[in-house]
């Protein structure tokens, strides 16, 4: 019996340990995730300033490139993010935003026109691939 005490009272406190490493690796991977979600949240908000800017420019596309590519600029400024490159051609506007948000940084590009307007296959000659019976326009 005095072996089993002895043994007992070699683990006293053992418990406080295995405690606080479990709460060290939670804060760690609650960091983790934490982290991956702002950085998903700022490619969402770049996406999403990319379209709206290149609406705004294909909008204003005949106008002229300029007064596109200063709309997108206005839209992308008034969310807190800049139009990084623009081109326009005919009804066409394309161009990449890039949002920073901490120490996050994404960019990306958006392209906007009217419907039935060429598509990125057209412009490499390329065709669409070919439509399946029971596919919905």
């Amino acid at each position: 019996m005095t072996g089993n005490l002895s043994q007992l009272r070699s683990d006293r406190g053992s418990a406080s340990v295995w405690v606080a490493l479990s709460a060290v690796v939670l804060c760690g991977v609650f960091a983790a995730v934490l982290g991956f979600g702002q950085a998903v949240h700022v490619r969402h908000r770049a996406g999403a300033v990319a379209d709206l800017a290149a609406l705004a420019a294909a909008d204003r596309a005949l106008e002229g490139r300029a007064d596109a590519c200063a709309a997108a600029r206005g839209v992308a400024r008034a969310q807190g993010a800049r139009v990084v490159r623009c081109a326009v051609r005919g009804e066409i506007a394309d161009l990449d935003a890039r949002v920073r948000w901490g120490p996050y940084d994404a960019q990306v590009r958006a392209r906007a026109g009217p419907v039935g307007s060429a598509s990125p296959e057209a412009d490499r000659g390329a065709r669409p691939p070919p439509r399946q019976a029971g596919q919905d326009r």
